[in-house]
């Protein structure tokens, strides 16, 4: 099973053409053109960027940073030209998770810096590459590996990978990530399948979708009531009770915040009360990106550490060494868990 043609989703590919940058699907484009206005408005000569529509020079700006239609294309053919493989799933391995693409095999890796337009991840505990493999019989690719908004990369970017997943075909997405855990219910170690997510980030009007829609991708105001797969949580609960984990895995309410610092107390307190079970900073403008696309979605968090929510708590103070650490010495439960969803995924798309 493929899931893909070469080009990608073929309903994609017929929809109307994109207004972000064309041409010849350099992200530079765009910022060379501006600059070129620039100079020939500082030389007291006709400004082209004056000539062009509000929408068209928010568009030249806003190219400078978002990936194009083109550019996030043209990663993907380079991608599908060198394997054979079609995924149908990807995936997002997050800190200290990255064996969970170890399980892959009749593997095709892509060292991050090697991939044209691709960015680097500069954070500890993401290794940098793209895997192409199989798992549990069903072809995948797999990010060892995220970017992150504090490392200087706006969310645009950020997400950018998922709509490189989506232009190879994949139709699910699978997202994990270490989380402090607010909910007291909740201990170190434990999983939370996520269940829906509070955007913080967006409530300020920082969106991976902030800008002008390309409509190849998806519609402009894309639904977020039911981002994350019911079915799929379901099956990952079922799957939990074979593994003699049901005990250590819950459902619950996720937020991303920007970081790269920890929350003070008061500001936990507020998630709290907010409804929020788990705190992290990411995952959240990917599954926007993602159902953005139509992509079915999956995602949990391994708790790595309690939130401090009292001044005199007893709770040692967050710190990433603690969250990689407990990373790894879950990373066999977490690997398996991932394992017999995608199990249950291949059965169902034979059906």
């Amino acid at each position: 099973m493929t899931g893909s043609t070469k080009n990608g989703n073929t309903c994609l590919m017929n929809k109307s053409k994109s207004t972000a940058n064309g041409g010849d699907g350099n992200v530079n484009t765009a910022r060379n053109t501006y600059t070129a206005t620039e100079s020939a408005s500082s030389s007291g000569s006709k400004s082209v960027k004056t000539q062009l529509s509000a929408t068209e020079q928010i568009e030249m700006v806003i190219n400078e940073e978002n990936y194009s239609y083109e550019v996030i294309k043209d990663i993907a053919d380079y991608l599908l030209d060198r394997t054979t493989v079609r995924p149908v799933i990807g995936i997002i391995c997050g800190s200290g998770l990255n064996s969970i693409a170890e399980n892959i095999k009749d593997t095709k890796i892509f060292e991050y810096e090697d991939i044209p337009n691709f960015p680097v991840s500069t954070v500890e505990g993401h290794v940098g590459r793209m895997i192409f493999g199989y798992l549990e019989n069903m072809p995948v690719m797999a990010m060892q590996g995220r970017f992150h908004y504090y490392e200087g990369y706006p969310l645009a970017k950020c997400s950018m990978p998922v709509r490189v997943m989506k232009l190879v075909g994949v139709r699910y997405l699978m997202a994990t990530n270490a989380a402090g855990g607010l909910n007291t219910k909740f201990k170190v170690g434990d999983i939370m399948l996520v269940r829906d997510h509070i955007n913080i980030m967006g409530f300020a009007g920082n969106s991976p979708l902030q800008g002008p829609n390309d409509t190849r991708f998806g519609p402009r105001f894309p639904p977020m009531t039911n981002a994350y797969n019911a079915h799929l949580i379901k099956t990952a609960r079922a799957v939990a009770k074979e593994m003699g984990i049901e005990n250590e895995v819950h459902e619950g309410v996720y937020t991303c915040l920007g970081g790269p610092n920890y929350e003070t107390v008061a500001e936990l307190r507020m998630l709290r009360t907010m409804g929020v079970d788990a705190v992290g900073m990411s995952t959240v403008h990917e599954v926007i990106t993602a159902r953005h696309c139509d992509m079915t979605v999956f995602a949990f968090s391994l708790i790595t550490n309690k939130c401090a929510t009292d001044y005199d708590s007893s709770e040692d103070e967050a710190n990433h060494e603690e969250v990689v650490g407990v990373g790894k010495s879950r990373q066999a439960i977490c690997g398996e868990l991932m394992c017999r969803v995608i199990r249950q995924i291949a059965k169902d798309c034979t059906k």
